[in-house]
């Protein structure tokens, strides 16, 4: 509305005047004076803003709100302060605060010890959560029950015949045990082990010369090798041509390594324990 107003008096006091200016061939005549228009002065326009229109309105000062704007209407409401309620909420205080004369140091030590509890039990409680959560991350990267029963595996050597070559599962990986004849021993203690691909001896590798416990896992792409087979009379693996002797050792093939010999134990009872 002070926009409306402006240009109107903008436009009431502006004048435009047109004079035509010849070239320099012919001579500059005289210019026609324009006729004498009168001068309006109008009035000045006085701004239509929430505290004008406010003294316009009746009643004493402070009981009349006034809202205007672009797109708003005009609202009045009349505000008594006598008809407000106050809610109250003295039920939600406590009893050492209710009284609004009381000094706050009186109650200020009750106050800071109620704090600290409810900080201290919050703490507590979320290490307690985060405790259980990590507990419950960490033993899901454990191995599982069926894995941890057969951690440790007994077997009774008595069951195994001179001579021939037993597989048993151990840690989802086959365990050969192997019951070897005296010209066994013989044949692969004979061999210098300077000559071999991984030089180890047979004393290495078992012991009890009767008896050869190794993991049946051929080192090259862990292929179960054949036992009792090979041109050296120990393992074959038939995947990719792998020949290892009565000690696990590598003979001949592209395996790089010998047989692994896992951790295991003799008892005085006759019973190998492996693990």
């Amino acid at each position: 509305m002070q926009s409306v107003v402006r240009a109107a008096s903008i436009g009431q006091l502006s004048r435009a005047t047109a004079v035509a200016v010849p070239s320099n061939v012919a001579g500059v005549a005289a210019p026609v004076p324009a006729a004498a228009a009168p001068v309006l002065v109008q009035p000045a326009a006085i701004p239509l803003t929430s505290f004008s229109m406010g003294k316009l309105l009746t009643g004493r000062e402070g009981q009349l709100r006034v809202s205007s704007g672009i797109g708003v209407g005009t609202q009045i409401r009349s505000y008594h302060a006598g008809n407000v309620e106050v809610p109250d909420f003295s039920y939600y205080r406590r009893s050492a605060t209710k009284d609004p004369t009381s000094n706050n140091k009186a109650t200020s030590e009750s106050r800071q010890g109620f704090s600290y509890v409810m900080a201290g039990g919050l703490g507590v409680l979320g290490a307690y959560s985060a405790k259980s959560i990590v507990n419950q991350f960490v033993s899901s990267w454990s191995a599982s029950q069926d894995v941890l029963a057969l951690a440790k595996i007994e077997i009774k050597l008595a069951d195994i015949p001179e001579g021939k070559n037993m597989t048993f599962k151990w840690r989802g990986k086959p365990l050969f045990i192997r019951h070897r004849g005296a010209e066994e021993i013989a044949q692969v203690r004979a061999v210098d082990p300077a000559t071999l691909r991984d030089p180890q001896s047979d004393e290495e590798r078992v012991k009890d010369a009767e008896w050869l416990v190794i993991l049946g896992v051929c080192t090259h792409l862990g292929c179960v090798p054949i036992a009792n087979a090979g041109e050296f009379g120990g393992y074959y693996c038939p995947c990719h041509g792998s020949h290892y002797d009565a000690s696990g050792r590598i003979r001949k093939g592209p395996a790089p390594l010998n047989l692994e010999v896992p951790e295991h134990e003799f008892m005085e009872d006759g019973i190998l324990v492996v693990g």
